[in-house]
């Protein structure tokens, strides 16, 4: 696994933590690296991300609301929703990062972490995100007939 994908999935996962227990993003991040081991690299990535992400929450969150417009952020599951905010913040304020490499991240991200249909939701909702922030044609390489799952139905 490379350096930016390891601090990517590192800062998920502090990312979920802090959401479910809802503790202070300090404390999660102490507790995360006495269980978890990264580079020094990967250690400050991720911590970039996951406090960047936390402090832009309310913004990533209408950001992702309106891309996902028949999807509630508070029906999303905690994986998926965890996974949309870090990539949006990713596409909002990690402009030298390519946003098809953000969301093909995701996509992984959603493949190991989230539920079968997590993939096609993410994507969907990340290239709609994508065109509000840095426009432009479609991102990711990852097209389906499920992409389209961001204007999908209520209830996820």
């Amino acid at each position: 696994m490379g350096r930016r994908t390891k601090a990517r999935e590192c800062a998920f996962q502090i990312l979920y933590q802090h959401a479910i227990t809802d503790e202070p993003m300090a404390r999660v991040v102490d507790g995360f690296w006495r269980v978890r081991s990264g580079t020094a690299a990967v250690k400050a990535m991720a911590e970039r991300l996951a406090r960047g992400t936390a402090e832009r929450a309310p913004a990533l969150d209408q950001a992702i609301a309106a891309a996902a417009a028949n999807w509630r952020l508070d029906r999303m599951a905690p994986v998926d929703r965890t996974i949309l905010r870090l990539a949006a913040y990713e596409l909002v304020a990690e402009a030298d990062t390519p946003a098809a490499v953000v969301i093909d991240e995701a996509i992984e991200l959603a493949k190991r972490f989230g539920e079968a249909d997590s993939p096609a939701f993410v994507n969907g909702v990340l290239d709609a995100v994508r065109r509000q922030v840095r426009g432009g044609a479609a991102a990711s390489g990852r097209r389906t007939k499920r992409t389209a799952a961001a204007g999908g139905g209520e209830g996820r």
